[in-house]
């Protein structure tokens, strides 16, 4: 049988957190290693141009729209099917995934054609798919309690930040060994990071566990989706509970916190190294040891936002965070201005400062979200950690493709030329907006949603006593100042909470 429990039967223990930690080795690790240098590998060692990179990401991220969302909901119904008891209703695609991972060193096989590499990306992108909407549910599952859904998220959030530093500094030293211009940089990385990700997986697979379903929520996940009419029926019934999680208005401004934090480091490391080589006369290997420095910088910011997060407003975190970041493009765009070449020691107050803020804009969106089906539960009567992690990978990668494909798109139509060392005027200034603008543009707009965003250590205690309040059979508030909390979490008024909502109705159709 799987390893199912209760969370109060569980102590989580430092082997828990390390090893749930470490699979972001592979969540936020492969993503550095796409967003900093998947379009220098395709324009600059492959022979496709701009516009054929970001076709690949199109392509990918149609298909992806339905697959992530279908393994969050089948995740969600997969305990009453014999392989989901005996391995779990999650873990079993965690381990399933293991013998996949492999798939990401062969993105990086140079030599090959633009459909090999369209095959190739949207394979991993699947076995990705498949193994971290699972990850993603497993904080919620192994436990109910705030400081320990953080402590979680924190372990993740340090682990990603290291990979990202192997991420920024592997390349530079791979071509200090294989030389400046081999491609086969490129595909040692992504055989080293397979290799990162399969152990890591394993550890994920072999140290955690499932909460135990109560009884009414165990018959839905048995039961499975309650439609008519054929396959047609029920990927609309699919979608419609999927897209419900929309409905629960703490998700909706942590989806909007979220992207304006990870869309602006999207854009900022897809146009970084372009940046670097032709705006500030750098080279890959230069770009490779800012980025990688960066990424140190991040990591001790990871700490720093980890004891912000238990002791004060995530919302207010985001915003000292996107501020630095904030600050950091414009110095780097300022240099560039001023004629500053890459090589200057000025360049290092632009990398500390950005650092500083990705670091934390890393670890807060992750943090909260963890407390994303505590929110639900109120509104639904239902856990449904499946769904929230279906539609966050789903917007993750579709928002991260659809920014470094514009990237591709923009600088093609800005003048940039694949393989060409020199670039013209009008393609470095097309970088630098991209930089500047795209970057602090997508800031500005994560920080309006944090000003209405109220989840907090001790609001997440007045909706979970308000769970256990409703759970006991009440429909009233136990104090008007708890039901304006839960109603501002949720979204809806008390009245309709704990499944009198189209929402809870969405969920089981």
């Amino acid at each position: 049988m799987p390893d199912i429990a209760p969370p109060a039967a569980r102590p989580v223990r430092l082997h828990n957190y390390l090893a749930y930690g470490s699979n972001d080795v592979l969540g936020a690790g492969s993503m550095a290693v796409i967003s900093g240098w998947v379009l220098i590998f395709y324009t600059q060692f492959c022979g496709l141009s701009a516009g054929q990179a970001a076709t690949i990401f199109a392509v990918a991220r149609i298909l992806d729209a339905f697959a992530s969302p279908m393994i969050g909901y089948i995740s969600d119904h997969f305990g009453g099917t014999w392989l989901g008891q005996r391995f779990g209703r999650r873990r079993f695609f965690i381990l399933a995934a293991i013998p996949l991972l492999p798939s990401f060193a062969l993105m990086w096989l140079p030599g090959q054609g633009f459909w090999y590499y369209l095959v190739s990306y949207v394979l991993f992108e699947l076995v990705y798919a498949m193994e971290i909407i699972p990850f993603e549910t497993l904080a919620a599952e192994m436990s109910s309690d705030y400081r320990t859904k953080a402590k979680f998220a924190g372990s993740r959030i340090l682990f990603g930040q290291a990979s990202a530093i192997l991420a920024g500094f592997l390349p530079l030293w791979l071509i200090e060994a294989l030389g400046r211009d081999s491609a086969d940089t490129f595909f040692y990385m992504g055989i080293i990071f397979a290799i990162l990700f399969m152990a890591t997986a394993g550890l994920l697979y072999a140290f955690s566990w499932e909460r135990h379903l109560p009884a009414e929520a165990a018959a839905v996940a048995r039961a499975g989706p309650r439609t008519a009419g054929g396959p047609g029926q029920a990927l609309k019934a699919l979608y419609r509970n999927l897209f419900s999680t929309m409905r629960i208005r703490a998700f909706r401004l942590h989806l909007g916190m979220y992207l304006g934090g990870y869309i602006s480091q999207d854009i900022f490391n897809a146009a970084f190294t372009f940046f670097v080589i032709f705006a500030l006369a750098g080279s890959t290997a230069i770009a490779s040891g800012l980025l990688g420095t960066m990424y140190i910088v991040q990591f001790v910011a990871v700490i720093i936002a980890i004891n912000l997060a238990l002791r004060a407003s995530p919302s207010r975190a985001y915003q000292v965070a996107a501020a630095d970041f904030a600050v950091g493009v414009l110095a780097l765009v300022g240099l560039w201005l001023l004629g500053v070449p890459a090589t200057s020691p000025w360049i290092w107050l632009p990398i500390i400062l950005s650092g500083l803020g990705r670091g934390a804009l890393n670890y807060i969106p992750w943090a909260t979200y963890n407390y994303m089906a505590d929110v639900d539960e109120i509104v639904t009567g239902q856990r449904r950690e499946g769904s929230f992690a279906g539609v966050m990978t789903f917007v993750r990668k579709a928002t991260q493709a659809a920014a470094v494909a514009g990237v591709g798109f923009i600088m093609q139509a800005g003048g940039f030329i694949s393989g060409a060392q020199v670039q013209s005027d009008q393609a470095i200034l097309t970088m630098a907006l991209l930089l500047g603008v795209g970057t602090v543009g997508c800031l500005s707009a994560g920080i309006y949603v944090s000003t209405r965003f109220r989840l907090s250590p001790a609001t997440h205690d007045i909706l979970m006593h308000e769970i256990e309040h409703l759970r006991s059979g009440a429909r009233t508030p136990s104090t008007p100042a708890a039901g304006a909390v839960v109603e501002d979490l949720s979204g809806w008024r008390y009245d309709q909470l704990w499944g009198n909502n189209p929402v809870a109705g969405a969920a089981t159709r």
